[in-house]
């Protein structure tokens, strides 16, 4: 058994180090974060899980481009530390901190709550958070955590915060996904654990796509509101992604991990749907990690499993309800 799963191992490391020395080979640096001269004065941000990796480089580039950069953390002790980092190298008191737990649904709502009473305005939301690897778990509020996690949290949260957010048009909804979305497949009976899935690796790859169903259903519900929403892939990026997986997979990581984007570059894309005047007007699309407009998978650009996902992410996070439905 222990020869099989290092195996298995072996071989998934093996296809990511294949995989991220393609990508290295064929990756252009066709947009950087320095050719856009986007200024965000008066305009304010919020990233989810902006307390580390791709999230915290966001943070730090729109802060520097003198937004009121909210950090969406879950740790108070992280989230703190990060917005001192990025208030010292940006120059800009203007970093607050903010905490929410994007696995739990009555977090996000007090959350969102506090947004509202507090902000005038959200002009950009990047909902960056996510996790990989957590075992099977069932929160108190009957949902499966990776998917709430990676999924139901940005989709309540976003819908908590629309609002607020066309008072403000334009503004800018990016969700960040993943390349893996391209193997996912969308069953509903998961999001409550109804239904598990075979693994962890499967789990991922399913959130991803419901990452981007999720955006292709919000712009065409957006549509005439002067708020946008699109999705992206950031590459193949040394982050602490891998931290909930067990000590081999980490350790393959690491060893790989000398060929992969560093956090700051797998910012890029992200930061391009989030600033840059050639995504202004752009909705409903899906962005490589070099900046580009690529098709999305088969799955991900069916809309009727786009409204059937919505109606019954509406339902699991109680939307539904609030809305009198």
């Amino acid at each position: 058994m222990e020869i099989s799963c290092f195996s298995s191992h072996l071989g998934w490391a093996t296809c990511v180090l294949v995989l991220a020395l393609l990508l290295r080979a064929r990756r252009k640096g066709s947009w950087h974060p320095r050719m856009s001269p986007t200024d965000l004065t008066g305009k304010t941000a919020i990233v989810t899980g902006a307390n580390c990796g791709i999230g915290k480089y966001v943070a730090l580039d729109l802060a520097h481009r003198n937004a009121r950069t909210i950090l969406a953390c879950h740790s108070r002790e992280r989230g703190q530390a990060a917005a001192e980092e990025i208030q010292r190298a940006t120059g800009n008191p203007n970093v607050p901190l903010r905490i929410v737990d994007l696995s739990n649904m009555a977090s996000i709502r007090r959350f969102a709550e506090q947004i509202r009473q507090e902000e005038k305005r959200l002009d950009i939301l990047v909902n960056n958070a996510g996790a990989s690897g957590l075992p099977f778990s069932i929160t108190s509020e009957g949902l499966e955590k990776t998917f709430a996690t990676n999924y139901l949290g940005p989709f309540l949260l976003t819908n908590l915060l629309l609002d607020t957010m066309k008072a403000s048009a334009p503004a800018r909804i990016v969700n960040v996904s993943s390349f893996v979305h391209f193997q996912g497949m969308v069953n509903v009976k998961h999001l409550t654990g109804e239904e598990r899935t075979k693994n962890s690796h499967e789990t991922y790859r399913n959130t991803k796509l419901m990452n981007v169903l999720f955006t292709k259903e919000l712009a065409r519900r957006l549509q005439g509101t002067g708020v946008t929403a699109n999705s992206l892939n950031p590459g193949i990026v040394k982050t602490q992604i891998m931290r909930h997986f067990n000590w081999l997979v980490r350790l393959l990581f690491r060893i790989t991990s000398i060929f992969l984007m560093s956090a700051e570059e797998g910012a890029a894309s992200t930061i391009y749907c989030a600033v840059s005047e050639e995504v202004a007007g752009v909705t409903g699309k899906y962005f490589d990690s070099d900046c580009r407009l690529m098709l999305p998978s088969a799955a991900a650009r069916d809309p009727g499993l786009a409204r059937k996902l919505w109606e019954e992410s509406e339902r699991r996070t109680g939307l539904a309800e609030s809305r009198g439905m």
